[in-house]
């Protein structure tokens, strides 16, 4: 955008918001367009007059060979109007990989296919179809799919995604802690990235949360399947003690 593109009246409503509150006279050029006539000017004039201006300077577009601003136009003699991205199309073939995250919200498989430029697509499967937690993580992934289609850097997105936490954290096999779904696809896309070999899509008849139980003084028995609660800011382990849960690490505290 430029000087031509604000009306000739806000440009006399400017000065004046200016001169309001300066004594000595407030210098300003007030560009017209190329097809402003007599009565244009005149109005200008007439409002600058009722506003209490002390001076104004008039300019109309090419009154003069030379000039500091030239608008670009087209061939048709149009102004040119910005672009906007369109996703490139999909093959009928991409490749990829298939990787499993264990979040909050249970198993997140996150399926990462490429083209020839890089990445293109994300498929994120979470829960049952139909269910409230497939739907939203279906809509990232589309979302995530269009990003990458029309351009975005697969490292902004991870940078989007990576570290937005939920009140329970997971452990992973690998010992990694994942604060939520979205990081959880962050981490998978840095993954993918990285060369990381594909993940098993079915589970194993383990458990795949590395977890010890918590055991509250005087309920051994009834905590003792319970699994262990991880810190929601940095994902260590919490202590029971005195009715709250407490973080070793980072000092953050839960009280019952």
């Amino acid at each position: 955008d430029t000087t031509f593109d604000v009306t000739p009246l806000h440009h006399v409503r400017i000065q004046a918001a200016f001169q309001k509150y300066v004594d000595n006279a407030v210098s300003k050029t007030i560009n017209m367009p190329n097809e402003a006539k007599i009565e244009d000017v005149a109005t200008v004039y007439k409002e600058a007059y009722k506003l209490g201006l002390k001076g104004l300077t008039v300019y109309r577009d090419g009154s003069r060979q030379e000039q500091v601003i030239k608008v670009a136009k087209s061939e048709g003699g149009e102004r040119r109007k910005p672009g906007t991205l369109a996703p490139r199309p999909r093959p009928n073939i991409t490749r990829g990989r298939t990787i499993k995250m264990v979040t909050e919200m249970g198993n997140c498989y996150i399926t990462i296919n490429e083209d020839e430029y890089g990445l293109f697509e994300v498929f994120i499967h979470l829960g049952k179809s139909g269910s409230s937690a497939m739907a939203f993580t279906e809509a990232i992934g589309r979302l995530i799919s269009l990003a990458l289609r029309s351009g975005v850097s697969p490292q902004e997105i991870i940078k989007q995604l990576k570290g937005i936490k939920s009140s329970t954290p997971t452990r992973q096999d690998t010992g990694d802690v994942v604060f939520s779904v979205p990081d959880a696809i962050a981490k998978a896309l840095e993954k993918y990235l990285k060369g990381g070999e594909q993940l098993e899509l079915l589970p194993s008849k383990s458990r795949s949360l590395m977890f010890r139980p918590i055991l509250k003084p005087g309920n051994e028995k009834e905590d003792s399947g319970r699994e262990q609660d991880l810190c929601p800011e940095c994902g260590g382990v919490l202590v029971y003690q005195e009715g709250c849960y407490t973080c070793m690490d980072c000092g953050y505290s839960k009280c019952e």
